[in-house]
């Protein structure tokens, strides 16, 4: 009986970790420890790790264009495979005659964790950045001070869900890689081990 149980939990975990997403499987079973290595880390539980990305797309001086803001929500929820969440304004602009909470929404997000995050991860790194136009790599310098990741889009065009219907109204959005134990050096590792396509180094002289 017990062997039985032990082969189970044996079936169970493999048959889990055939599950995972590509990119979450090669995390935990080569990329952990080759960080690990490289940034020289005594303890495995320092090295970076992907927590969660935010999906978001402002809409500014078009929170009342109902085809608009319609469009952005239906992106949003189209490439993450996940509902967006409206998010109202965090303080007045008078430019934009924008009041602190007030009913329009002045943008759209999704948070992405687990194996939805990794599979967009995925999907961003291999199909979406090959379509940018005239595409020279994501910038290198767009890191916080704690490893975070800001990486904007032009035009929402680039991911596959989009239909030409989707696209008759192009925006923008911005995705943030929230990274646990990050830092510059280490976070840019990370990124470059899952074949995040960088800009490449101006060497001077």
């Amino acid at each position: 009986m017990a062997e039985k149980k032990t082969a189970a939990k044996a079936s169970a975990k493999t048959a889990e970790q055939k599950a995972q997403p590509r990119l979450k499987a090669l995390y935990n079973s080569e990329l952990k420890a080759k960080l690990q290595k490289e940034l020289g880390l005594s303890n495995i539980n320092q090295v970076p790790e992907l927590k969660k990305v935010v999906v978001s797309a402002g809409v500014g001086k078009k929170r009342e264009d109902k085809k608009y803001t319609e469009t952005v929500e239906l992106t949003l929820a189209k490439i993450t495979g996940q509902a967006a969440t409206s998010r109202l304004a965090k303080k007045s602009i008078a430019t934009f005659k924008i009041r602190k909470g007030m009913g329009a929404p002045v943008g759209y997000l999704v948070t992405l964790r687990n194996d939805k995050m990794y599979e967009f991860v995925d999907r961003l790194i291999n199909v979406a950045l090959p379509h940018v136009r005239d595409f020279h790599g994501v910038s290198r310098t767009a890191f916080d001070k704690q490893g975070n990741y800001n990486l904007g889009l032009k035009e929402q065009t680039v991911f596959p869900e989009i239909t030409f219907e989707d696209a008759a109204v192009l925006h923008g959005l911005e995705i943030t890689f929230i990274i646990k134990n990050g830092s510059k050096e280490g976070s840019l590792k990370l990124l470059e081990l899952f074949n995040m396509p960088f800009e490449k180094e101006v060497v001077n002289g």
